[in-house]
């Protein structure tokens, strides 16, 4: 893209201007919050009221004058109820839980108005991201009288790790929209984001063998599962059953598996940053985040192996969340 010399001090000033903003996740408007600035509607309006005003003294028209000063006053108070549309405003940010490297992640805003009358046409939006058509993403509500009302805001994280949520804007051009009223707003919560699995991810590594058994371990193939498991045969306990897999199976059992306990004594399962292929590091492990997730929906025991950290095999939910979150700060 050439280089555009108002768009590189618009995002200066947009910068600097963020940085003097405190983090917070509760913010309570006021007027040093609030800003207002005509909108172009507004400043044609001006211009009207300024043309009205030189004809009517030029011409001498009674008429003239009231309608000037009519849209005048409506225009002032247009511009009071629209500031103090936001001004008082309560916002409360609700941070979004985990999330996968470019996937869409949701920020739910509770707005709630202590005044007795309803704040009417309140946008919330994700400061910097536009939508294709050129228009911020807005997220429209009115909050009721001595109410809340909750608005849902998303972006989209682009790499993995820690990272602060982005900046918020909300306004409003409520009654007359001659006005823009918003106001811009830092939270200080804080997102984590897991590396984005890979697509076509080829099948999981055989076991390892815990002692000394290099000859069971030629028996695991490159099938997609790992030998820790078997297809169910009649008798076996039903705790044995990975219940995760059991929608795949027929009324006569067939296509049920059930951990094999003898094989698991002598195998474990461990997923490895050095044998997650010659490609980068972001690649690897992208690779390892499909191993993690294709592991533990089969079922399995796993272990996770990264240059400053080894995570011992088990399975579960809780497991499963300390391996991304492992991944994503790696």
């Amino acid at each position: 893209m050439p280089f555009s010399p108002a768009a590189y001090f618009r995002q200066r000033f947009r910068s600097w201007f963020e940085n003097r903003l405190p983090l917070s996740d509760h913010v309570t408007l006021s007027q040093r919050t609030v800003y207002i600035l005509p909108t172009r509607p507004g400043v044609m309006l001006g211009v009207t009221l300024a043309t009205l005003l030189v004809a009517s003294i030029n011409y001498q028209l009674n008429l003239g004058y009231l309608l000037t000063f009519l849209l005048a006053g409506s225009a002032l108070v247009g511009m009071h109820v629209c500031h103090g549309t936001l001004r008082g405003l309560a916002m409360n940010l609700q941070a979004p839980g985990a999330h996968y490297a470019g996937a869409t992640a949701p920020i739910d805003i509770k707005l709630t108005n202590a005044r007795r009358a309803v704040r009417h046409g309140i946008g919330v939006s994700v400061l910097g991201i536009e939508a294709a058509d050129g228009q911020d993403h807005w997220a429209w509500t009115d909050v009721p009288a001595q109410g809340d009302s909750t608005v849902q805001v998303a972006f989209t994280p682009g790499r993995r790790g820690l990272h602060r949520l982005p900046t918020l804007t909300a306004e409003t051009r409520f009654p007359l929209g001659t006005f823009r009223v918003w106001t811009v707003w830092r939270p200080a919560a804080q997102v984590l984001v897991y590396p984005t699995p890979e697509a076509n991810a080829p099948p999981l590594p055989p076991g390892e063998p815990r002692s000394g058994g290099a000859a069971n371990a030629a028996r695991a193939q490159n099938t997609g599962e790992f030998d820790g498991v078997r297809g169910y045969k009649r008798g076996d306990p039903l705790k044995l059953v990975v219940w995760k897999k059991a929608a795949k199976a027929d009324e006569q059992g067939n296509g049920l598996v059930v951990r094999d306990t003898q094989q698991a004594q002598q195998h474990e399962l461990w997923l490895d940053f050095l044998r997650a292929g010659s490609a980068g590091t972001e690649q690897k492990l992208s690779r390892l985040c499909a191993w993690v997730l294709a592991a533990e929906k089969q079922g399995l025991d796993y272990g996770l192996r990264l240059p400053a950290l080894t995570i011992k095999p088990a399975s579960g939910e809780a497991h499963k969340r300390q391996c991304l979150e492992a991944l994503a700060l790696c």
